[in-house]
C-alpha cells in the first residue's frame, strides 16, 4: 500500500499545483541537510517541477564531504606507524593535505573497508599483536554504533579516531551567517535518532520554517509543500512529514547511549570554519580506547584547514552549485576527486555527475 502511494502520479502533480500556487512571486530559497535528499531531488529531476523562484540547494548533509583533511591526516600518520585502519568505503578516497587512505592503501597501507565498527572489532580481536583503529565519521545516524562499541568493553588494540558531527549546530551557522535560507528540509535519518525537540529552539531563535523530510520523491515534495504553506502562514515550527519513521522523542536508547559515551566540543567542519558544539568526542571514562589520547595526536588539532576545492566551501553552504566549478566532470570526477564533494554517493558534486542530466519529468 506504501509503495503504491509513493508511485502515485496523481499524488505529485496534486502537490506541484499546491506548490506552485503557494510559491508566488517571491523568491524563496529552502535547504536540505542530506545527501539522500539530494539524490532524490536530482535523480528524479524534482527541481525541474518546481516554479523558477523557488530554489532548493544542498547544505552541508554529506558526512564524508565535511570531514576535515586534518583528520584524514591523522589516520594517514597512524597508517604508516603500522595500524590497522578500518574505514567506510567512502572515507577511502577522501583528500587530506597532501593523500588519502586510497593512496596509502596503494602503497602498502594496512587500510581495511568496514561496514560497522563491529566489524572493526572483530579485526582488532583477530590480530591482537597490532593496534586497530577505527574511523567514527558521520552524523547522529551513526554516532550510537560506535557509542556502543566503546561502552561493550572493546579489546585493548581497539581505538576510535572519533570525528562524529551533530547536524543543529551546522544549521545554526547557516542562519548566523546571513545567507537567506527560507526554511529547512530536515534529515531523516538524523531525526529518527534525535526526535523534534534539537530543531525547535532554531524555529524559536530564527524564526525559520522547518519539515522534517523522508526520502521517496512524495516525501520531499509534500515537505516542499509544508514549509511553503508555514511561510504563507509567517509560521516558523517544527513538522514532520517523515512520521512513519520519525518520532518526537526519537531513539530514546540511541540517544542515552551517546550521552553516556560523547562529550561535545567544537571543532571545524570541512568547508566552514569551527562550529561551536557540533563535534562528539569520547568522553574520559572511554579515553583507553580514545585514537585522540592514545596516540598522542596533535597534528594540526583545532586549526581550521577549510577544504581542498575552492568551490567545495561554497556548495555546502548553498551559495554554489557544481557547475560552477570549472574542474567539475573535468579534472574532477568520481574517479579522480579534486574535492571532497565528488567523494562520496552522497556529495553534491558526485550526484550531479551521475544524474544531472537527466530528465526527471517522467520519474514520478
Amino acid at each position: 500500500m506504501m509503495q503504491n502511494k509513493f508511485n502515485d502520479k496523481s499524488t505529485a502533480a496534486r502537490i506541484i499545483r499546491k506548490i506552485r500556487t503557494l510559491s508566488g512571486d517571491k523568491k524563496i530559497k529552502l535547504m536540505h541537510i542530506c545527501g539522500t535528499h539530494e539524490q532524490t531531488i536530482t535523480k528524479n529531476g524534482l527541481r525541474t517541477l518546481l516554479p523558477e523562484n523557488l530554489e532548493v540547494v544542498p547544505g552541508p548533509g554529506c558526512p564524508v564531504c565535511i570531514t576535515p583533511a586534518n583528520e584524514i591526516d591523522k589516520a594517514i600518520h597512524l597508517s604508516r606507524c603500522g595500524v590497522i585502519i578500518t574505514t567506510y568505503g567512502d572515507m577511502l578516497r577522501v583528500p587530506g593535505s597532501s593523500s588519502s587512505l586510497a593512496k596509502e592503501k596503494a602503497t602498502c597501507g594496512d587500510i581495511r573497508i568496514v561496514y560497522s565498527p563491529f566489524e572493526a572489532v572483530e579485526i582488532a580481536k583477530k590480530n591482537p599483536e597490532r593496534d586497530v583503529l577505527f574511523m567514527g565519521v558521520g552524523f547522529e545516524t551513526t554516532a550510537p554504533m560506535t557509542a556502543q562499541v566503546l561502552s561493550s568493553s572493546p579489546p585493548e588494540n581497539f581505538s576510535v579516531l572519533c570525528s562524529h558531527r551533530l547536524v543543529p549546530p551546522a544549521m545554526e551557522l547557516l542562519l548566523k551567517g546571513r545567507y537567506s535560507i527560507d526554511g529547512f528540509i530536515n534529515p531523516g535519518h538524523v531525526s529518527a535518532i534525535i526526535g523534534t525537540a534539537p530543531f525547535i529552539p532554531i524555529c524559536e531563535k530564527y524564526h525559520i520554517p522547518q519539515v522534517i523530510s523522508g526520502f521517496e520523491p512524495l516525501d520531499v515534495l509534500m515537505s516542499i509543500f509544508m514549509l511553503l504553506r508555514q511561510i504563507r502562514n509567517s509560521e516558523a515550527k517544527v513538522e514532520n512529514e517523515y512520521t512513519r519513521v520519525v518520532k518526537p522523542e526519537g531513539n530514546v536508547q540511541a540517544r542515552k547511549l551517546m550521552d553516556e559515551v560523547f562529550d561535545i566540543c567544537s571543532k571545524e567542519w570541512r568547508g566552514l570554519p569551527v562550529i561551536p558544539d557540533a563535534t562528539l568526542k569520547i568522553r574520559p571514562e572511554f579515553q583507553e580506547h580514545d585514537a585522540q589520547i592514545r596516540f598522542n595526536l596533535k597534528l594540526q588539532d583545532g586549526i581550521a584547514c577549510g577544504t581542498d576545492c575552492p568551490q567545495c566551501g561554497n556548495i555546502l553552504k548553498g551559495l554554489s552549485n557544481p557547475a560552477d566549478c570549472e574542474d567539475f566532470g573535468k579534472l574532477c570526477t568520481p574517479e579522480n576527486p579534486v574535492g571532497a564533494c565528488m567523494v562520496s554517493s552522497e556529495g553534491t558534486c558526485n550526484i550531479a555527475y551521475r544524474y544531472g542530466n537527466l530528465s526527471m519529468s517522467s520519474r514520478i
